[in-house]
């Protein structure tokens, strides 16, 4: 194990910062910024595998497939917040994307000692959610090198279904078992081996890119407006009202009127209101143009 860690580049000393401890705050802080700015450069640099990752996935949901996150530690929990977060913001169900984290929801908060290192743990987890070829398998270890991922990996590999590496370190060992592999090399952390910092947010970015594309090639956003939007609190509610007037330049009690009459369906109302059409008209030129407005906008003045 020591001999694997030596040769891992996020578990390696940052010449950088080997003097953290002893400057001013200031200094501090802006130590861990000056880090922090490498990150985005180094998921540049893996954007051809998203986009495959991306286009693969959208293939997977489109067949009636799933997204499924698997992982431990940091790396599990950015899985499970990336699913949580995406029924709320897309309207899917909370079954499409899930995040699956070692040592159960409880790791979720607390570390559950030993969890990450059994390699047959994330098989059975997966066969629990009946996991199957047509599902689409993230395996996230900024190590490259996490037992129950690997495992997991394995597993999906061996009945047929997709499966994607995302790891901050090169020629890892999820990297060689995944279909696809995504990692983004960010360099030694601030703070040695601690990588919920950088390698933390290089995973983070990449799964927000990759439902973010994924919901985009799906049709749940109308220009750069997230228009599936679960109105479900408050908030929502308001950001309802605000995407229809954004899309369509009405006033706001007329979105709020249309939202109503379409108990706040966002892209309903807005086809409603650029199309002219009746709430069955519109409905059915988006369900026959799998919910893109703007193909189902092209259609009525191909009419």
């Amino acid at each position: 194990m020591r001999t694997n860690l030596d040769n891992l580049v996020t578990e390696k000393v940052n010449q950088s910062t080997n003097n953290i401890d002893k400057v001013s705050t200031l200094e501090m802080v802006a130590m861990i910024n000056e880090e922090d700015k490498k990150v985005a450069f180094a998921v540049e640099k893996e954007l051809p595998q998203i986009a495959k990752a991306v286009d693969t996935i959208v293939q997977a949901f489109e067949k009636g497939g799933r997204l499924i996150y698997v992982g431990a530690g940091t790396s599990g929990r950015l899985g499970v917040l990336d699913a949580a977060e995406c029924p709320p913001t897309y309207g899917v169900s909370y079954e499409m994307v899930q995040g699956i984290i070692a040592g159960g929801k409880e790791a979720i908060f607390k570390a559950q000692e030993g969890a990450e290192d059994n390699l047959e743990l994330c098989a059975e987890d997966l066969r629990n959610i009946k996991f199957t070829c047509n599902d689409v398998l993230v395996g996230i270890a900024a190590s490259g090198r996490t037992p129950y991922v690997i495992g997991g990996l394995n597993y999906a590999n061996s009945i047929g279904a997709t499966t994607v590496a995302v790891t901050c370190n090169p020629d890892s060992e999820i990297s060689k078992i995944a279909k696809i592999s995504i990692a983004p090399v960010v360099g030694p952390e601030v703070v040695s081996g601690s990588t919920r910092m950088k390698s933390g947010t290089a995973q983070k970015m990449v799964l927000n890119i990759l439902t973010t594309g994924s919901m985009i090639k799906l049709g749940k956003v109308y220009h750069n407006l997230m228009v599936d939007v679960k109105a479900s609190n408050e908030k929502l509610l308001e950001r309802a009202k605000r995407l229809v007037v954004e899309a369509t330049g009405v006033s706001r009690e007329e979105a709020e009127k249309v939202l109503v009459e379409n108990e706040y369906d966002v892209k309903l109302s807005i086809m409603m209101i650029k199309s002219g059409l009746s709430k069955e008209e519109a409905s059915e030129l988006l369900s026959i143009n799998k919910g893109f407005i703007s193909r189902a906008l092209e259609s009525v003045t191909q009419i």
